[in-house]
């Protein structure tokens, strides 16, 4: 029997202020109480996703904010595209995306939530069901599946209607990126928020020289850097881009990069051409080891506010 709203809400208080390791001793009392998801069920977990404990993976070495699992790592390499999680199969940039949704987005529950081209699959999008009003689009249903079709240059949804737009590595493949930006402020409610990611490894937005492609045969038509805040902002939108404190340090110069950065990373550009007054650190290096999120410049997360109706900020 389905657990009421109410009561979800009511036992989300507890369950945050309860260490790890004693929710791991109460959990098969809890579960023959109707009060736990059964083992291996995490997308019917009771305690809602923005119950973040302080200490979620001080006691185990790795941690996953969207399934809720512990170990001692993740598995594969230290990257954006990898550390993926055993249990949901989220990678390192995933978990980044909902870290910044969750800790940024005040009292998010019920809140109409899309998402466009999620790469996780359907026992994700059961729990975020169970917790926000949420739909997930995709350009045509081919690389993802999706509940909606939709071109993000002609958003076939009333103005004013989301809380929340999450869109990940979706904005280099759209042809129109002013278009684009312009419908996804007009789908947002005054003081709705989009938390958008791409992949940011040039410091200023340049056309691809030769034809570019993604894992999924998707060209790529922009390969954005830090001036897509001024896009957004174009588009009418408060826009600041949030970062792991490892990556703020490395800007700042309090931290230097590694003498070999991954492929295609032109740090020396990032360095160069960010401005440090529209970044912003979310998440301290304890908490990115625990999630995964290293090496800490991979990790870029646009937040982008429609201002509410008063004009003040949304945060």
């Amino acid at each position: 029997m389905p657990i009421p709203a109410k009561l979800r809400r009511s036992l989300a208080a507890l369950s945050g202020a309860v260490p790890p390791r004693l929710r791991s001793a109460a959990r098969p009392v809890a579960r023959r109480l109707g009060l736990a998801a059964a083992e291996g069920d995490w997308w019917l977990a009771t305690t809602p996703p923005w119950v973040i404990p302080a200490d979620a993976g001080r006691s185990f070495g790795a941690w996953c904010i969207i399934c809720r699992w512990t170990g001692e790592r993740f598995l594969g390499r230290e990257d954006g595209e990898s550390a993926d999680c055993p249990r949901c199969r989220s990678i390192a940039r995933d978990r980044f995306l909902f870290w910044c949704f969750l800790t940024r987005t005040p009292d998010p529950f019920g809140m109409r939530v899309l998402e466009t081209s999620p790469r996780l699959g359907e026992h994700y999008r059961e729990r975020m069901r169970r917790w926000f009003d949420y739909t997930c689009s995709d350009f045509d249903s081919n690389s993802h599946r999706s509940e909606l079709d939709l071109d993000l240059q002609a958003i076939d949804l009333p103005s004013n209607s989301l809380d929340v737009i999450l869109t990940p590595h979706v904005l280099e493949h759209v042809p129109d990126t002013a278009l684009a930006l312009t419908e996804l402020f007009r789908v947002l409610k005054p003081g709705g928020r989009m938390y958008l990611q791409v992949p940011l490894v040039y410091g200023r937005t340049s056309v691809p020289v030769v034809p570019e492609f993604h894992e999924d045969n998707t060209p790529v038509c922009f390969n954005f850097g830090w001036d897509l805040t001024d896009l957004l902002r174009d588009a009418g939108f408060d826009a600041r881009v949030l970062v792991p404190a490892g990556y703020s340090a490395m800007l700042h110069g309090r931290h230097p990069f590694p003498p070999s950065p991954a492929e295609g990373f032109h740090v020396d550009e990032l360095a160069a051409d960010v401005r440090l007054d529209e970044i912003e650190t979310v998440i301290d290096d304890e908490q990115a080891t625990w999630l995964g999120i290293r090496p800490p410049y991979h990790f870029s997360t646009w937040e982008a506010i429609r201002p509410p109706a008063g004009g003040t900020d949304g945060r």
